[in-house]
C-alpha cells in the first residue's frame, strides 16, 4: 500500500466514470495548495470481497505494462484501503482522457506486441508473483515449469467452477476430462517438445476490446484493467476468435507481421480455439 495523492493539495472535483459488477470508477481532479494548475487522477474503487487482492494485483499488472510501453499505459500511482471505509479498496492511476472506440489495427498490434516481446520472466518460468484476476476470476500464477502445466490448472479450475455454480453434469465432466487428458497435451505439449520451447511473454490476460481506447489528442493506443501473468504469448488472441468482440482475425494477422507463430505453426488455430473455450 502505498501514500497515494500529493501533499499539500486540495481535491476539485470528483465525479463517477463508469462501473463494472465489482467495482466503481471515478475522476479525481486535485490542485496543490498556493498553485493554479490542476492535476486528475482515475480512481478505481474495488465492491469485490476480494477487492484488496484485486487493487494490489492490477496495481503491479499494470505497473508491469507501463515499465513497457509507458505511452500506452497509465502511470499506476498506487492501492490501498479507503480511509471513510474500512474494508473497501482502491486502485490510483494517471488519468489519460480516452475514447472507447477501437484504434487502429497495426498501432494496437504493435503495442501488444511490444509488451509480449520486451520483458523477460524473473524466474523463467510460466506464471506471476501474485494472484491476478481477468474481471474477478482469479488466475492461480503459482510458478509452473511448462506452458501446458499452467494452462491445464487454468482450465480445471475453470471447469470447476462451472460445476460449483451450476452443479453437476455428467456430460460436462465427461467432456471436461477429455480435453485436459487428451486435447490440451496433444495441442500445446508439442510446443515445448522436441528441442522446441516457448519463451514467457508478458500478458495482458483479459485483452477484449472493453479494456482498449484511444487517447484523445494523440490518438495513442490505451490498453487497462491488466490481469497480467506470463505465459504463451498466443493467449491473448483468446478474446480475439469471439464475433462479439470488436477484434477479430484482422488483428491476429496483423499481429503475425510482427511476430512469428509458435512452432508447430500448423496448430495454431487450433490452439486458439482451445484459448477462446
Amino acid at each position: 500500500m502505498f501514500p497515494v495523492l500529493p501533499k499539500d493539495c486540495q481535491i476539485v472535483w470528483v465525479t463517477t466514470r463508469g462501473a463494472s459488477f465489482w467495482a466503481v470508477n471515478y475522476k479525481i481532479t486535485v490542485q496543490s495548495l498556493g498553485e493554479e494548475t490542476e492535476q486528475s487522477y482515475f480512481m478505481k474503487v474495488f465492491l469485490h470481497n476480494r477487492g484488496r487482492e484485486m487493487a494490489e494485483a492490477e496495481y503491479e499488472s499494470t505497473k508491469a505494462w507501463y515499465n513497457v510501453v509507458p505511452d500506452n499505459v497509465a502511470n499506476p500511482i498506487g492501492w490501498g484501503e479507503l480511509a471513510s471505509k474500512p474494508g473497501r479498496w482502491f486502485l490510483l492511476l494517471e488519468f489519460r482522457d480516452m475514447t472507447d472506440r477501437m484504434p487502429l489495427v497495426s498501432d494496437f498490434v504493435t503495442v501488444v506486441a511490444a509488451g509480449h516481446q520486451a520483458p523477460v520472466s524473473p524466474t523463467g518460468k510460466f506464471g506471476f508473483h501474485l494472484t491476478t484476476f481477468a474481471g474477478d476470476q482469479a488466475n492461480d500464477n503459482r510458478w509452473c515449469d511448462t506452458w501446458e502445466e499452467w494452462f491445464t490448472r487454468a482450465m480445471r479450475n475453470t471447469m470447476e467452477a462451472e460445476l460449483r455454480v451450476h452443479g453437476p453434469h455428467p456430460e460436462l465432466q465427461a467432456l471436461s476430462e477429455k480435453i485436459l487428458t487428451r486435447v490440451i497435451p496433444r495441442l500445446l505439449r508439442p510446443m515445448e517438445t522436441h528441442g522446441r520451447t516457448i519463451r514467457p511473454s508478458l500478458l495482458h490476460g483479459d485483452l477484449w476490446h472493453g479494456n482498449v481506447g484511444v487517447e484523445h489528442g494523440t490518438g495513442a493506443p490505451i490498453i487497462y484493467d491488466c490481469g497480467s501473468f506470463f505465459g504463451h504469448n498466443e493467449f491473448d488472441f483468446s478474446c480475439w476468435r469471439a464475433a462479439r468482440y470488436q477484434t477479430n482475425r484482422t488483428h491476429v494477422e496483423a499481429y503475425f507481421r510482427i511476430a512469428d507463430k509458435t512452432e508447430p505453426v500448423e496448430d495454431f488455430d487450433d490452439r486458439n480455439a482451445l484459448y477462446a473455450a
